[in-house]
This record gives C-alpha cells, sequence and structure tokens, in this order.
C-alpha cells in the first residue's frame, strides 16, 4: 500500500516478424540489420550501455545480475530515433522501443508510429535487394511454426508497492483481458490441444504463473526488476503478455486499462483479488474460445467468464477512477472499455471495427463462406500473417482502416508527427532533440543517460534517472538556447564519465 498512486511513465517495445520474399537464404539477423540501418528518418547510430542494466534482477529479491552480457547483435545494429525512440536489431528481429509516454493515449500513438518507421525502413531498404525480391514485415507474434516474439509493456509503477499484491491483482486481470487485447491466430502451437481460430496469438506460449524468462517457460507476471530510473522510487513492470495490436483503440484501452488498474493497486482500491485456481491453462482455454463462454474456476469456488471478470475489474477501477486525480486521464478510455465488453456481451463480432481478433475472425470466415475453405487450408494462414503487414497497400489491417472499416484515433499527421519529434513530458524529449541536433556527438546511450564525445580528453554522460524531467517544460528553452553540445554540456553541468 502507498500513501498515493505516482504518475505512470510507459512505453512498448515490438518485436516484428520479418522475412524477404524469394531470398533462399534469407537470414533474419542479416535482413534485420540491413532493415534498421537503411531507415533514413532522424538517427543516430550508437553503441548502446548496458553499464547500468540488469536483466537478471529479479523483483522477488534473488536471481541478481549485476553484470549483464553484452549482445552483440544489438550493440552493433542501434539506433536512437529523433522521436526518442530505440531501433535496433534483437537477436532475429527488427525490434522498435518506443520512447516513454506519460499517458496510454500518447503512448498509443508512439507505438503506432512503429509501424510506419519499419514500413519506411522496408521502402529504403528495397534498393538493396534483387530483383523480385521484398521485404515483409508483420507487427504479430508468431510465425506459425512454434516461433513466438514479443509485443511487451513497461509501466514504471512505485517502488513501494510490495509486489506481492502486483502479482495478487495483475495475474486475473492479464489472463482474462485477452478478451480485448488479442489480434487473434489460426490454429495452436506450442503442445496446446488444436483449435480453429482463437483470441491470441501469444497465449500458447504461457507456461508459468510468476517467473524472470521472457523466451522460455514464459510467465504471467514477469520478474524482471530494471526500472532505467532511480530504482528508490520506481520499479518497471515488465509485461510479457499481451500481442502485438494493429488497431488503435484497442491498443489504447490496452494500455490504458492497465495504467488504470495499476493506479488502482497502489492506492489500495481495488476490494479483492481476483484468483484463479490454474491460470496458466485459464490462458490458452479463454484464447481458444472465441465465443466467450468459457468459464474459469476460482479460487474461491466460483467460475466466471473472462467477460464477467472484466466487467469486474471495470466496475471496481471506475469507481476508483471517478472519485481520484486521473478521472479526466481515463474518461474517454474507461468508455471505450466498457463499449467494447458491452458489444463482446452481446455478440464479439460488433466489435470488429476496434478489435483485431475480431476483425480478422470476420475477414477469414468470408473467405471460407466464399471459397468453401477448411481452417487448415493455407490461404487462411496466409490471410492471418497478411492482415499485420505493415505495408499501406498490403497489410490487411491498414486496407480495412483506409476503407473506414476501423476505428481510429490518430491522424496519419499526427502519426507522421510521432515519428518525427518526441514526446514532449519525458525525458524522452532531451533525448531525441539531442539525436536530431547533436547526433553526431553522441557515442552511446541507454534509457536513463546519454553520452557525448565533445573531443575532450573524456567523453562526457548526462544522467537521466527522472523520467518525467527532460521534458520540453524543463529543457525547452535550454535546447533552444545552445548552439553545439558543448554549449549545452556546459550549461548542464554534465560529468565526466
Amino acid at each position: 500500500m502507498t500513501d498515493e498512486s505516482q504518475p505512470k511513465v510507459m512505453g512498448t517495445e515490438t518485436e516484428f516478424g520479418i522475412t524477404v520474399l524469394n531470398q533462399a537464404d534469407f537470414n533474419p539477423v542479416a535482413g534485420a540489420s540491413t532493415l534498421v540501418n537503411s531507415y533514413a528518418g532522424k538517427r543516430a547510430r550508437i553503441k548502446w550501455s548496458s553499464d547500468e542494466e540488469s536483466p537478471g534482477r529479479d523483483a522477488r529479491g534473488f536471481g541478481y545480475d549485476l553484470t549483464p552480457a553484452f549482445d552483440l547483435e544489438s550493440g552493433l545494429v542501434n539506433v536512437v530515433l529523433g522521436n526518442g525512440a530505440r531501433f535496433y536489431v534483437d537477436h532475429a528481429h527488427p525490434e522498435y522501443s518506443s520512447p516513454e509516454s506519460a499517458d496510454p493515449l500518447e503512448a498509443a500513438l508512439y507505438d503506432k508510429a512503429g509501424e510506419v518507421i519499419l514500413a519506411r525502413a522496408v521502402t529504403a531498404a528495397q534498393e538493396l535487394l534483387e530483383q523480385g525480391q521484398r521485404f515483409i514485415i508483420h507487427k504479430n507474434n508468431s510465425d506459425g511454426k512454434g516461433n513466438s516474439y514479443g509485443a511487451h509493456e513497461n509501466y514504471l509503477i512505485s517502488r513501494a508497492l510490495p509486489f506481492g499484491q502486483v502479482v495478487q491483482h495483475l495475474t486475473g486481470f492479464f489472463v482474462t483481458r485477452q478478451i480485448f487485447t488479442g489480434s487473434g491466430k489460426v490454429g495452436a502451437e506450442n503442445g496446446r490441444p488444436d483449435v480453429d481460430f482463437q483470441i491470441s496469438q501469444r497465449a500458447d506460449f504461457f507456461e508459468e504463473e510468476v517467473g524472470l524468462e521472457t523466451t522460455l517457460k514464459r510467465p504471467i507476471i514477469n520478474t524482471r526488476d530494471e526500472p532505467h530510473a532511480d530504482p528508490s522510487k520506481y520499479r518497471r513492470l515488465h509485461v510479457i503478455i499481451g500481442d502485438a495490436t494493429m488497431s488503435e483503440v484497442q491498443t489504447f484501452v490496452k494500455l490504458a486499462a492497465t495504467t488504470a488498474v495499476l493506479h488502482a493497486i497502489e492506492d489500495d482500491a481495488l476490494p479483492e483479488a481476483l484468483v484463479i485456481a490454474n491460470p496458466v491453462d485459464a490462458v490458452w482455454q479463454i484464447s481458444h474460445d472465441p465465443t466467450l463462454r468459457t468459464t474459469i474456476d476460482m479460487e474461491d469456488g466460483r467460475s466466471m467468464t473472462a467477460l464477467e471478470a472484466q466487467w469486474q475489474y471495470l466496475e471496481w477501477v471506475g469507481k476508483y477512477v471517478s472519485k481520484s486525480p486521473y478521472a479526466e486521464l481515463f474518461r474517454d478510455a474507461m468508455t471505450m472499455w466498457e463499449e467494447i465488453l458491452a458489444d463482446l456481451e452481446k455478440g464479439p463480432m460488433r466489435t470488429a471495427d476496434r478489435l483485431d481478433w475480431t476483425a480478422k475472425q470476420r475477414i477469414l470466415e468470408g473467405y471460407r463462406s466464399r471459397d468453401d475453405l477448411e481452417w487448415d487450408d493455407p490461404k487462411l494462414r496466409l490471410l492471418d500473417l497478411q492482415y499485420h503487414d505493415v505495408a499501406q497497400r498490403r497489410g490487411l489491417y491498414n486496407r480495412l482502416a483506409a476503407a473506414g472499416r476501423m476505428r481510429r484515433l490518430f491522424t496519419d499527421a499526427q502519426i507522421d508527427a510521432a515519428v518525427r519529434l518526441p514526446p514532449e513530458g519525458t525525458r524522452a524529449y532531451f533525448r531525441g532533440k539531442c539525436v536530431t541536433r547533436f547526433g553526431d556527438a553522441l557515442v552511446a546511450a541507454n534509457w536513463d543517460s546519454l553520452v557525448f564525445d565533445i573531443g575532450e580528453e573524456s567523453l562526457r554522460r548526462v544522467p537521466m534517472m527522472e523520467p518525467l524531467r527532460g521534458g520540453k517544460d524543463r529543457v525547452g528553452a535550454l535546447l533552444d538556447r545552445v548552439e553545439t553540445p558543448a554549449e549545452l554540456l556546459q550549461a548542464l553541468g554534465g560529468n565526466d564519465d
């Protein structure tokens, strides 16, 4: 329990699927490297510093790893963008990590900007391919061959909040929220029972309730304790259970609902925890039933559907938010959350203008009816994948959105601005502006610092341990005033590194 809930800083990390059409010897690492290096927007190619990162540190108080190994692939192909984001190679995938945002709507906007950045990188890289070859990039979570890649969310929460309370309240929320966060998938993977179509792309891959892993034995609650901020004040909640979502409404509600629940947990405002008897099985069982009728056994002997559980969370969080300082911040999100649940209750297809999984299901059912296809027909799997193509003309989601069949929250102009410009309320503003103006002098970075080479004997490091500092209100005038990185560091009183 805390005295009051602190403002939330958040962002997303998306690993994109990648292939090159008609390239027999396709190497995903080489392809991802080519893609990142081809991006023509404002950027600084730098070493991503792991000096202060501890991916092995566990929120449960054990498993500390204070000297993480440097990832050669990521370090060699890594850029920080003018919008404050990180664009790099994560093993075999191009990954976009959005800049820190101060509210869920802004975070959803910068997540969408990542799709445009990938699409523009594809266009720039195309000239490097042979005739007949083409990069194809998907914002999805599964290659259909048993491999899953992540779409992670990050939220800074209070260090004073006992992690046990996070686990107690969020497990049931995460297991059941997939009814409005899933992006849909044909078939099952990872040894789960056969199914024609399911709600979530990631559900089959979760095997533990709580744990530190992200690629093996994936847990519902990830315990990585790596705040990228003042560790005495913040804990970063690293959320790995969730799909990469194309729908702007869906991404916004996913981020906003989770943020609102976190505020309520910090203020001890949830009257009880919905404890699922077997949450790991419940994840795939809920996902495997697009009718939403599957009931899940609770630890107290009750049974409830995922939809019933989400109605309960909405009621609790709605009461809390209405009396909190965040009422205006969450007003639209609470309305959208409620409307989605109401329409899912009336019939899931009523949400096909807002949710990826129902939009995709409608498309696939249409093709099945028209061409008399079975669910295991390769054409349906191809359509499943094509929904997530970031290319404007090929991606089925993008074609739906262009035709006005998916509700949007952002204009093309707003998304383009988010591609180029950083959020103004967090340290991402300082990072992004430094990339744009002084990129040649940047030699290394991580989320909480920048390292400059201004020709002196020692490099100069600028710490950024407080995510809510470094915004336009604090450093905008300073950045407008200085002409060189040396002047900037002198004005800041930067430390030697």
